[in-house]
């Protein structure tokens, strides 16, 4: 099924023309919160999506959020930019997880769990690195979307959905069946889009961290970590939990404010 989704990749068609217009402006040092704003609110689409992400407990702003240009001041612009890129590329995929056993909105829920997971996280240990990840969080999942679309072609939804079912590793499961794993598409739509480099490698390596560049292997081990803990067969499980502190412990990384990280996600819902 590699070639079946490699030719899928190679026939995308190029993202919004929005979303070319955003990332001109976000790249703009000279562009304004209420620059970004007003180019939101010609998609109704975007505004609608970026009004819900707004208002969800996940992000814990303490007053409803009425408008684009209250959304954009919370959230700020490079989180934006992150935001409306994930849902630019949502929308032409056209999500359908039913392999998945998840909905389109319980998948942009996962989404958003792992990138404020490592939001938070990250914050305490390389808050440089911050905005990178939380970006990279939000998309790495996206590779999923033409996993699901190839399982059902060929008729092996419940087969796929029974070995995901108490799976420990989501990974192992796509590669049995598709024979890569959703990391390693995800950077195939990233590299036919031309996004940057270092991101498509750092979810690239998400499953094989030890074969990583040393720039980014950091990057990738927390990566698969978030990955980890937010599985798409039972995000934030005990179980999952206590497989992300085993990476942790194996990369010798401190736990304590991966744990606080967790509590407070929790804790929104």
């Amino acid at each position: 099924m590699l070639k079946e989704i490699a030719e899928r990749i190679r026939a995308l068609p190029p993202l919004p023309k929005t979303f070319t217009q955003i990332n001109a402006l976000f790249r703009d040092e000279q562009a304004s919160i209420a620059d970004l704003a007003k180019l939101i609110e010609e998609d109704p689409m975007l505004i609608a999506n970026l009004l819900k992400v707004a208002n969800s407990p996940l992000y814990g702003f303490r007053r409803e959020i009425k408008s684009v240009l209250q959304a954009v001041g919370l959230f700020g612009m490079s989180t934006t930019h992150s935001l409306v890129l994930d849902m630019s590329i949502k929308k032409l995929l056209s999500v359908d997880l039913v392999p998945y056993a998840i909905s389109p909105e319980e998948f942009a829920q996962l989404s958003h769990m792992q990138s404020m997971l490592i939001s938070k996280w990250y914050k305490n240990v390389d808050a440089a690195s911050v905005d990178f990840l939380f970006l990279c969080a939000l998309l790495q999942e996206s590779g999923k979307i033409l996993i699901a679309d190839e399982i059902a072609k060929n008729d092996e939804t419940y087969a796929f959905r029974s070995e995901l079912e108490n799976a420990l590793s989501v990974a192992d499961v796509e590669h049995m069946f598709v024979g890569v794993t959703s990391s390693e598409v995800s950077a195939l739509i990233f590299e036919h889009w031309k996004f940057d480099k270092r991101m498509i490698e750092a979810i690239r390596f998400t499953e094989r961290t030890q074969d990583a560049p040393a720039t980014i292997r950091a990057q990738s081990i927390a990566l698969k970590i978030v990955k980890t803990a937010v599985a798409i067969n039972a995000p934030l499980s005990e179980r999952n939990i206590n497989l992300a502190l085993m990476l942790l412990n194996k990369e010798g990384l401190d736990s304590a404010p991966f744990l606080e990280a967790v509590e407070s996600i929790k804790a929104s819902f």
